[in-house]
């Protein structure tokens, strides 16, 4: 479909939507029953339009509204300075121990599709063009030459600023949309989770093929623990927004969608912290080649042991007290 086409088959729809959101307190019930359905369909439609390659100009209105659609279905809010550290103390680990089986769901996903396609790369080195094209396995393997100063890059020119920027990016958009895509019911989510694992999982079985071990995994060794692990969470949340629209009980799609996103925000919020200090991390540190691969999985091993150790056993007690006092929020 053309872009012409597509903006008057479905430029009408965008503009109730334009104008619901500007005065969402005044819709009716059935306006506000309706709003999960539709706000599916614009996550289809900017993900259609950038899939097609379509005009900046569209993509970016088509970006605004699913934004403003976020906000409307999910807005919650961390309001002072006390609060926020009370919530990446206790809220974060608590949101996660209560969603318990969304995280091992969302993990089986990511990794049993990793570790079978990293098997077999490992046996075969042709198995990674099932997931990647020829130009991108290149693009890889020069990613992890030993003869590189910064390892992790396409561009040896680039800062590590530069790369901390764009390593947000990349992995917030990742996460982002492993949340986002359980609107679809959780396919979406479960369809990222799988597809990631496919991806990181093959990548990591040919470099180990090929023989680049003392270059791949120093590299994410240090990074990994908080960067894979936040996939999987964001996938997490996104299962229980899809889980509420399939299974929602007594309630309405609507409200059981609402009641969902509460926790599923909540996860989110600490998935973004945890991929920032992931893109931290690999920017300045992962990428170095002048620090001793034995420094490197000695800090990465601690760093794996902190982060579960934090989300699952750390302050228990005061983690449950927390859960209490935030039930019925």
């Amino acid at each position: 479909m053309k872009q012409i086409e597509f903006e008057n088959r479905y430029g009408p729809f965008w503009g109730e939507m334009e104008t619901f959101f500007n005065s969402v307190d005044q819709q009716t019930p059935e306006q506000i029953a309706e709003f999960p359905k539709n706000y599916r369909r614009l996550c289809q439609h900017l993900a259609m339009a950038k899939s097609r390659r379509y005009a900046a100009g569209l993509v970016s209105r088509l970006n605004v509204l699913v934004q403003k659609g976020y906000e409307a279905l999910y807005g919650q809010s961390i309001n002072n300075q006390s609060s926020i550290i009370a919530f990446l103390l206790y809220g974060f680990p608590a949101v996660l121990r209560s969603n318990a089986r969304y995280l091992w769901a969302a993990a089986i996903v990511f990794v049993l599709p990793y570790a079978a396609i990293m098997i077999a790369c490992m046996l075969n080195d042709q198995i990674i063009y099932s997931v990647m094209d020829a130009s991108q396995v290149r693009s890889m393997e020069s990613m992890y030459d030993p003869e590189l100063r910064k390892f992790g890059r396409e561009r040896q020119s680039s800062t590590d600023i530069y790369m901390f920027g764009h390593y947000i990016q990349n992995n917030i958009s990742i996460g982002f949309r492993s949340f986002a895509m359980g609107i679809f019911l959780g396919i979406g989510s479960l369809f990222i989770l799988g597809y990631n694992g496919l991806v990181i999982g093959g990548v990591s079985g040919h470099l180990t093929s090929l023989g680049y071990v003392d270059t791949f995994y120093p590299f994410v060794v240090g990074h990994g623990s908080f960067e894979l692990t936040a996939i999987v969470f964001s996938g997490a949340a996104g299962l229980k927004l899809g889980f509420s629209l399939l299974a929602p009980g007594s309630l309405t799609r609507g409200k059981a969608l609402q009641l969902a996103a509460k926790d599923a925000i909540k996860i989110m919020y600490g998935v973004f912290v945890m991929l920032f200090i992931a893109a931290f991390i690999e920017a300045f540190w992962s990428s170095s080649s002048s620090l001793p691969n034995a420094v490197k999985y000695g800090v990465g091993a601690i760093l794996w042991i902190l982060v579960y150790y934090y989300c699952f056993f750390f302050a228990r007690d005061r983690v449950a007290h927390y859960q209490r006092q935030h039930a019925t929020q």
